[in-house]
């Protein structure tokens, strides 16, 4: 690739977006990473200037780590911030505040993690894990299926914390269907097993991340944005699969637009790879193609490794060339970056300026601290 290839493609990073109800400066992402420094479910002054420093250093849009709707089986650490409760509440309005004051957008992750979460978990030890059949990943069961009043509550708890991020000065919200959390739970026939309208085939199946979208919709007016996160694959579960084909895939982003999604954040660990034979369109490419909608990349971008979720997880920084390739093409409209983000928060601004050789390695050693 030449110089002058490589300064266009750069370029094409930093190009403002503007939607219906989306306005960003740039195409950067700064993706959810689950960092588990917020005591009693509290982000403290360091989870805000932690985003803030992204903000500052060229991120355009940042995804907070998972932040728990008001459930008691909604997590299992008593150190992931919840979005509910005045305390937690006022402090990520302090957080939104940094990271507009560095000149970013953010949005807070709604996550609840399903039947991920262990029986005793803290901070709630006595509440029981939930999922849409009781089944665990691996299709053991574990507790009883939810019955269609504590889905109905479910619903009701994303879209106050939907309602509250719009009235503590958020930019939008990202609903976490992916990775084998709840929400996808409900998408995955391995878990979901119900015979009411929650279950069947897999358009069928989305009814309660439908459902929510559409309270969360009604609790925050038209123009505030939804993002959805999805991904094929769940955690520990690489190979798994919703859609096997490009129909299947059409069929389950259907109702979830209709629904009301204004960006799908499209969840892979690499980027690279083609999503189905015959085409080498991404996840997200294949989701932007099928639905109009805007679409957000993620996967070992900028790093020569991809995600792992065992220990000994490290990279070195890795050429942007590809990604930059799909992003000015229009394959999709947004670069979301993890772990060289949290590597190095001065990311954005190294790539933006061409300073790549002082690019910081991701180590595993870097989850240890809010840097």
């Amino acid at each position: 690739m030449s110089s002058a290839k490589s300064e266009a493609s750069v370029e094409a990073l930093f190009k403002p977006f503007k939607s219906k109800n989306l306005e960003v400066a740039n195409r950067i992402v700064m993706a959810p990473m689950t960092r588990g420094f917020s005591p009693n479910g509290v982000p403290t002054e360091d989870v805000a200037a932690y985003y803030r420093r992204r903000a500052e250093n060229g991120v355009g849009l940042i995804v907070t780590e998972g932040t728990l709707i008001n459930h008691p089986a909604a997590g299992g650490n008593p150190n992931i911030p919840n979005f509910h409760g005045e305390a937690a509440l006022q402090h990520w309005a302090n957080v939104a505040k940094a990271v507009h004051e560095g000149g970013g957008k953010i949005i807070p992750q709604l996550w609840h993690i399903g039947l991920t979460r262990k029986i005793g978990d803290l901070p709630n030890p006595e509440a029981l894990p939930i999922g849409p059949s009781g089944l665990n990943l691996t299709g053991e069961k574990i507790t009883e299926p939810l019955t269609e009043n504590e889905i109905a509550d479910l619903i009701s708890a994303f879209a106050q914390a939907a309602a509250d991020a719009a009235r503590i000065g958020f930019d939008g919200i990202e609903l976490h269907g992916a990775h084998g959390y709840l929400i996808d739970q409900f998408f995955w026939d391995k878990t979901n097993k119900r015979t009411d309208r929650y279950g069947g085939d897999l358009a069928s199946r989305t009814r309660f991340a439908v459902e929510i979208i559409e309270a969360c919709r009604k609790a925050v007016g038209p123009d505030f944005p939804i993002v959805l996160r999805f991904s094929q694959w769940k955690a520990g579960q690489y190979e798994a699969k919703l859609a096997e084909t490009p129909e299947q895939l059409s069929s389950f982003l259907a109702p979830l637009v209709d629904a009301g999604v204004d960006v799908f954040h499209c969840s892979t660990r690499r980027y690279w790879e083609p999503e189905f034979a015959g085409s080498e369109l991404n996840l997200a490419g294949w989701t932007k193609q099928l639905t109009g909608k805007p679409t957000i990349t993620v996967g070992s971008i900028g790093l020569d490794n991809e995600f792992r979720s065992s220990t000994g997880d490290s990279a070195h920084p890795a050429s942007l060339a590809g990604v930059l390739e799909r992003l000015e093409n229009g394959e999709f409209d947004f670069v979301a970056v993890g772990r060289a983000l949290l590597a190095d928060y001065e990311w954005a601004a190294k790539v933006r300026d061409g300073r790549s050789d002082e690019l910081r390695n991701y180590d595993t050693a870097l989850l240890s601290a809010l840097n």
